[in-house]
């Protein structure tokens, strides 16, 4: 049964057989188990060593005799001082009574006995066996080891299988392996899949041993099946996102020269660190930057499980599309799944161009537009919830609800996403000097005649053809990217139901300033693209790192400029209209001198075109026609 089992095995996916049999190996086995053994034991022994005895402290939270204790010295410390402003105002008067003095005396004499009585009695004395709550005790016991063991199990799969498929891709690499691997008749996808399941199978192996110790310890914690069974699909769900991605990193940097492994688990070790932290604190989850916190497990674990049986979860509010999605576990896991889904679908498609072809673009132009278009849908989905904003009469709890009050302050945050995003494809669609040489000198062998090229849609090649220069296809980028936010700013006036001061940034501007602020985003972005195409149109082999240089210092080098020069969107905001985020000096600005600013802009965007077709001209030339012309 057994050979058949590992037969079938080899047959339905032979990549994955491969990495079981190397790595589930009898000695492999039996340290896996003793480490997950030993470290439940600890676990649940170091749990178990606030055991309630004999010598259990009347103040401790599980005697049930504390709380009346604690409410008869919090009273005695509140009778104490009314005495003590009594005798105040008393011995203040210049005709006091020294009878009534003295009794106040006797009184606060008499209220510190008693306080010293019950100090003593709350703090050093012990609660009766009788008075212990037990089953709070044991209710709490199991709360902790399950939250104890899940907190591992999150740390152990993502860290370590992490490490552990960046570095099995590096390691094949340097042998030389991977090539045949990519030779071989199996897809892509069966291949992928095989190292994703199998090489951190000692890793699951830790985990699945334990499993059952942390799901009985959920069900005597009276945690409900669902929420535990939710933690289980979130968790497996982030395996797959961050093993997905761990993939394509090693599969996209092996000019790191086996460094990646250390930095792949060590970003997702610093994301599980900040993570851990938000547990202490609910947070705010009404704004775009939800989706980013979402990627972590850690975070459901604050929802089914909160630190404080009095408090709920911020979760429990979350909104997507206005819908609430935090209500229920069910709207939460399928919130979350969403949210890995899109992270583990454009991973798997960037792998599977990148492994076959480990020169060629992850991504190619339409894939691209796509995934600015999904990643639109996550982070307005986010953005778009219902927040008590407007309340007439505060003190009677009387608030109103504003479809548009979220928007505005979070403009940034949807900004700033979509820059990091949109830079991160224009590495991604830029093509280097081979590239765009065969792409401009064999193009036109596609067709016939010329008139064949004119009949054809001549844009085609810019916006679809992946060897073509990035231009129009950021263009078509940052018009899908920056769409949703032009829609907002036109209809802003029209939400603001309330009268509510959420959008006084585009009261004060005028709509007009503020869509002229995205055109000037969109402009400043074309010079960076065009400055980086043609910085990769150079014959230097570094012309990578050179166009990565030169699109920074355009970023970065000015506003700190600015900064360091005292000059500021209030007492020159023509200025910062050249700065990515031109919008806090838009208010301050005259209309005339930003339509100047965007002039100026489109004039350097079309002399920087001209000097790319030029380059692409003669970048396409033949061989014969360029040493003709004197040029090698």
């Amino acid at each position: 049964m057994t050979f058949n089992l590992i037969n079938k095995l080899g047959n339905w996916n032979p990549q994955l057989f491969r990495e079981l049999k190397g790595r589930l190996k009898v000695v492999n086995i039996l340290i896996a188990l003793a480490i997950s053994l030993l470290t439940q034991l600890g676990v649940y022994i170091y749990q178990f060593s606030g055991f309630p005895t004999k010598t259990y402290p009347m103040s401790g939270i599980y005697c049930n005799l504390s709380k009346g204790y604690q409410a008869k010295l919090n009273l005695l410390y509140k009778t104490s001082e009314e005495t003590y402003q009594k005798l105040s105002l008393f011995s203040g008067k210049q005709n006091y009574n020294l009878e009534k003095i003295q009794e106040y005396k006797a009184q606060i004499a008499s209220l510190k006995i008693e306080q010293s009585q019950l100090d003593k009695l709350l703090y050093q004395s012990y609660c009766p066996p009788d008075q212990v709550n037990m089953a709070l005790w044991w209710e709490d016991h199991w709360r902790y080891i399950f939250m104890t063991l899940s907190v591992m199990f999150v740390f152990t799969l993502l860290v370590a299988g992490t490490y552990l498929l960046i570095n099995n891709l590096a390691q094949e690499e340097r042998r030389g392996t991977l090539n045949f691997l990519r030779l071989s008749p199996q897809s892509e996808k069966s291949i992928l899949m095989g190292k994703l399941l199998g090489v951190p199978a000692v890793i699951y192996l830790i985990v699945l041993v334990a499993l059952p110790l942390n799901l009985w310890a959920g069900i005597s914690a009276n945690l409900s099946i669902v929420s535990i069974l939710s933690f289980y699909v979130v968790l497996l769900a982030s395996c797959i996102f961050f093993y997905s991605n761990a993939l394509l990193l090693g599969l996209t940097s092996r000019w790191f020269s086996g460094f990646q492994p250390w930095l792949g688990s060590g970003l997702v070790l610093l994301f599980l660190m900040i993570s851990i932290q938000n547990l202490t604190y609910s947070g705010d989850f009404h704004n775009t930057a939800t989706w980013l916190r979402l990627l972590s497990p850690l975070e459901i674990m604050g929802y089914i499980l909160p630190l404080s049986r009095n408090n709920q979860s911020s979760l429990q509010e979350l909104q997507f599309f206005y819908i609430p999605v935090g209500k229920s576990a069910f709207g939460m896991v399928g919130i979350y799944l969403l949210n890995y889904g899109v992270g583990i679908y454009w991973a798997w498609q960037a792998m599977k161009r990148r492994f076959r072809n480990p020169d060629g673009a992850i991504l190619n132009k339409v894939q691209t537009y796509l995934l600015v278009a999904s990643y639109q849908v996550v982070f307005w989905g986010f953005t778009l919830q219902y927040y008590k904003n407007y309340c007439p009469d505060p003190r009677n709890n009387v608030c109103y609800y504003d479809v548009n009050y979220q928007i505005g302050p979070n403009l940034f945050l949807i900004a700033f996403f979509n820059i990091v995003l949109l830079f991160g494809l224009l590495v991604i669609i830029s093509p280097h000097r081979q590239t765009i040489q065969n792409w401009a000198r064999y193009r036109h062998q596609k067709f016939a005649t010329f008139q064949d090229i004119r009949s054809e849609f001549w844009l085609k090649d810019w916006i679809v053809d992946e060897k073509s220069p990035s231009l129009l296809a950021m263009l078509i980028n940052l018009a899908i990217a920056t769409t949703p936010v032009v829609i907002w700013i036109v209809l802003a006036p029209i939400l603001n139901t309330h009268h509510n001061n959420a959008i006084d940034w585009v009261n004060d501007m005028g709509r007009l300033k503020a869509i002229l602020g995205v055109v000037l985003c969109i402009s400043l972005m074309m010079i960076y693209t065009t400055l980086a195409q043609l910085l990769l149109l150079m014959k230097t082999p570094r012309r990578a790192l050179w166009a990565a240089v030169a699109v920074g210092a355009a970023v970065i080098i000015p506003p700190l400029f600015l900064g360091i020069s005292g000059i500021t969107p209030t007492n020159n905001p023509e200025a910062w209209l050249f700065f990515t985020f031109p919008w806090p000096a838009l208010e301050k600005t005259a209309t005339i001198a930003i339509f100047t600013a965007l002039i100026a802009e489109i004039s350097v965007i079309i002399l920087l075109n001209i000097q790319l077709t030029k380059q692409v001209k003669l970048a396409g030339e033949s061989a014969t026609k360029a040493l003709l012309a004197g040029r090698k």
